[in-house]
């Protein structure tokens, strides 16, 4: 038996989206199939599981930034509307990693012979790509160097 991709994963949500009728996550879905869609055509080929889990992470880092403007310029529910979309696309993250995991990683890098923050990024940044924010790899990366 085949496993299916993330693509398919969220057509299938798609179509139950519409079937619960709900208003939401039919919305959100459908929004960021079309991204999905351009960044084939983008790219050219079929976009792979990894290309969509990239897309998720930004799409999600765009509507927290869209709801803390809102929320910043007292439009709380325009901000609860992103934050909501946010929480739908979350779901097709992989889990999302510990703190103590992503140290453990980063003092692998630094044994692997990475002496500056540039090194240990980019050892460890492919490992945690959408699993683990980028500014607290960062954050954490620099701490262990010091």
């Amino acid at each position: 038996m085949s496993e299916t991709t993330l693509k398919e994963q969220l057509r299938a949500d798609l179509n139950q989206a519409r079937r619960d009728r709900d208003k939401l996550r039919t919305t959100v879905l459908t929004g960021f199939l079309a991204d999905v869609r351009n960044k084939e055509i983008e790219l050219g080929r079929e976009a792979s599981d990894d290309d969509v889990t990239g897309l998720v992470t930004t799409a999600i880092k765009r509507r927290r930034d869209s709801a803390d403007q809102f929320r910043a310029a007292g439009r709380t529910e325009l901000s609860d509307k992103e934050e909501q979309e946010a929480a739908q696309l979350q779901g097709y993250l992989p889990p999302a990693l510990g703190e103590a995991e992503v140290l453990a990683m980063i003092r692998a890098a630094i044994d692997g012979g990475a002496k500056d923050i540039g090194g240990v990024m980019k050892a460890v940044s492919p490992q945690v790509k959408g699993r683990f924010e980028g500014r607290e790899l960062n954050r954490l990366a620099r701490e262990a160097l010091a």
